[in-house]
């Protein structure tokens, strides 16, 4: 067992607050340590990254992991960090979100260790056995209101207004340490900045209940150097899920960082070595312009979310837009992956019907997509000699055919270096 893992948190910037004696407690003997996940979405985001691998490097250590599922507190909505009241969930629903981050946490924690698997827990299998009158007569005593006011989520919201429900969050969240206190011996409890008050709850709650003393710690909010909000690109949140976040664009968040930010990032969201952490820094100052750190982050990151396959097509698919590539590349792409790398750039759709005839690529670069405003200028382009289909050059007198669309559906066409044009081929049933 590593003693040292606290030290090796807060030198990765995993350490914002914490409960005297939780580094001492750390390094005594192995804990239990649990941090909750909130399943509003079927997928978490790479906002979620900082806690799941603060619970794999406890585990690394020795120690055993607790990801707890709030479906319970999911139906009710915590407050922190929030402006305004939240739209509440369905059972149904939560339950289907909680299955697809239970796929995502098992890339990160292992279950079937045989010295200290990671556990997944679901808080509705609980609270959900309160009735109303048992609650406040059990929990609600445990916790004075003035207490409750004192708690940052509950002072910010107060002067715009927050309901009894969710003013009430903190008692859920408190029980829960409380309870896995009392059924798992889980001593310590982490999450994020913004959970220090929701935390604390349940460490005054064991406290008082048990006797008995519970640690905690939290994880600075990630920031970004330029004060943009992090995890957020033009396209909304950078999720785990490839569905929702390509593994290429996923990858291309990471390489886009600044320096300043893949100094911190590769600290936070990576599993390396210290050693080779500062090496890799060190080899970075004196060579910024072949962005080391920014490689090795979106490699190892990308990796961890996605696997070996997944990285491979995040730099196919780099491949296909920033180097060299052929149509047998293209191939390797489904449709929607292919949608996915394009986001943003214009797409069209052409029949089947029409290509079995032939369209003379002047007429398919004006009349049928738009991708020139006129004939003439789509004849200028072709003789410039800048226009691709599926990444091969093509003449002035070319027909594009059926032969022409890959086995995908789709055809890729490109007018100089950086403007590519997505046209998907579709069958007309009757």
């Amino acid at each position: 067992m590593h003693k040292d893992v606290f030290q090796e948190l807060q030198w990765r910037g995993m350490i914002h607050n914490h409960i005297p004696g939780t580094a001492e407690r750390l390094a005594e003997k192995p804990a239990k340590v649990y941090i909750g996940f909130d399943p509003t979405s079927d997928s978490l985001h790479v906002g979620s990254l900082v806690p799941i691998m603060i619970l794999a490097h406890l585990q690394r250590a020795g120690h055993t992991p607790i990801a707890l599922v709030g479906g319970a507190t999911a139906m009710v909505g915590d407050p922190s960090g929030k402006s305004k009241e939240r739209n509440l969930l369905t059972a149904k629903e939560i339950q289907y979100n909680m299955f697809g981050i239970r796929k995502q946490l098992q890339r990160f924690l292992d279950f079937e260790s045989e010295e200290n698997p990671a556990l997944i827990v679901n808080n509705a299998e609980w609270l959900g056995k309160f009735n109303f009158l048992d609650f406040i007569r059990d929990v609600g005593k445990m916790v004075t209101v003035n207490t409750m006011m004192t708690k940052e989520s509950v002072k910010k919201r107060i002067e715009t207004g927050i309901s009894f429900t969710e003013f009430t969050y903190q008692l859920l969240q408190g029980y829960d340490f409380l309870h896995l206190h009392k059924a798992l011996e889980c001593e310590i409890q982490a999450g994020g900045s913004d959970q220090w008050g929701n935390i604390t709850t349940g460490t005054e709650m064991i406290r008082k209940e048990t006797g008995k003393s519970a640690y905690a710690f939290t994880c600075p909010l990630v920031t970004k150097s330029d004060g943009g909000k992090f995890g957020k690109t033009e396209q909304g949140n950078v999720w785990l899920d490839p569905k929702r976040t390509s593994p290429y664009a996923f990858y291309q968040f990471w390489l886009n960082t600044s320096d300043e930010d893949a100094s911190k990032y590769i600290k936070l969201f990576t599993m390396l070595e210290r050693k080779e952490i500062e090496r890799l820094i060190e080899a970075h100052k004196e060579e910024p312009h072949l962005r080391i750190l920014q490689k090795e982050l979106a490699e190892n990151i990308t990796t961890m979310v996605h696997g070996e396959e997944g990285l491979l097509k995040a730099q196919r698919a780099t491949k296909l837009l920033f180097g060299k590539s052929e149509r047998s590349d293209l191939d390797e792409f489904t449709a929607e992956e292919l949608k996915q790398i394009f986001d943003g750039m214009p797409q069209f759709e052409l029949t089947q019907d029409a290509l079995e005839k032939g369209i003379p690529i002047d007429e398919l670069l004006s009349s049928e997509t738009a991708i020139c405003a006129s004939k003439s200028e789509a004849r200028r382009a072709l003789k410039e000699n800048s226009i691709q289909v599926n990444k091969n050059r093509i003449s002035p007198d070319f027909t594009c055919t059926t032969d022409d669309v890959m086995s995908n559906g789709i055809m890729l066409i490109q007018r100089g270096k950086k403007k590519y044009f997505l046209v998907t081929v579709v069958k007309i049933t009757e």
